[in-house]
């Protein structure tokens, strides 16, 4: 007898020597639901709403913010929210999952400008449009885009700045990243490193090509992906306003000539 996976608390019933076999199903069904490490692969309904569930989040954290309620979540993802909670007990699981995912992707995406594009300015100018047109700038982990403003001398906050020492004018203040308290996971920070290694090395190779104002940082080039991609209701308004931003703002970095 055929019994659908979905239909375990019926089959028991159904089947022969019912409650031996219903036990074994409960039991298997059970596996992986506490809180030890999962033993056995996820049940297919239980992956496809694992895959709604992240999709919806990315959807929903990126048109309303990392605020967003899990409840919208579960709108969104057609499930209950009790589903939501059972496969990320707290909202901030679900955040720094999505947050991790994202900060991967960018890193990807600047990784490859940098190997694939010759020319600098090109490099830097794909890395923002491909991270622009992805959505991604809605989806920066927020220790990313903690930013402050630092005042020359101002060494206390300079030593524990995420970002590496950029070059400035002459007497002016220079934005860099700053610690987020209390401080984010290790894996979290880790990957927020990796982000910001690779898009520096963006930024070095622009700046010494003379073909990126000297007072921009990595700090600015995130800025950038985040301003330049708006949430609007319309996906084709959405897409022709990133791009246009995105060129205003390209404009802004590019140095001039004396």
């Amino acid at each position: 007898m055929h019994v659908q996976d979905t239909h375990w608390a019926s089959a028991s019933a159904i089947a022969p020597g019912g409650t031996a076999v219903g036990g074994a199903m409960t039991a298997a069904a059970g596996i992986g639901r506490g809180n030890g490490p999962r033993t056995t692969p996820l049940r297919v309904d239980a992956q496809r709403n694992l895959e709604h569930v992240l999709r919806a989040a990315r959807e929903v954290f990126g048109e309303l913010g990392y605020g967003a309620p899990m409840e919208d979540v579960a709108r969104r993802a057609r499930v209950g929210v009790g589903t939501v909670y059972r496969r990320f007990p707290s909202k901030d699981v679900l955040v720094r999952r999505i947050a991790e995912e994202e900060t991967s992707r960018l890193t990807d995406q600047a990784r490859a400008a940098l190997g694939q594009e010759d020319e600098p300015w090109s490099a830097l100018s794909r890395f923002l449009r491909t991270s622009v047109a992805s959505g991604a700038g809605r989806l920066l982990p927020p220790q990313v885009l903690r930013v402050g403003v630092l005042e020359d001398g101002d060494d206390a906050v300079a030593e524990q700045a995420r970002v590496p020492q950029q070059r400035t004018q002459p007497g002016g203040g220079e934005l860099r990243l700053v610690p987020e308290q209390p401080a984010v996971a290790a894996e979290d920070d880790a990957g927020a490193t990796a982000l910001l290694d690779v898009v520096g090395q963006l930024v070095e190779r622009a700046r010494a090509a003379g073909e990126l104002r000297p007072d921009v940082s990595v700090s600015d080039v995130l800025l950038v992906i985040a301003t330049a991609a708006p949430a609007l209701p319309d996906a084709a308004q959405q897409a022709a306003a990133s791009a246009r931003l995105l060129d205003i703002l390209l404009e802004g970095l590019r140095s001039r000539p004396a």
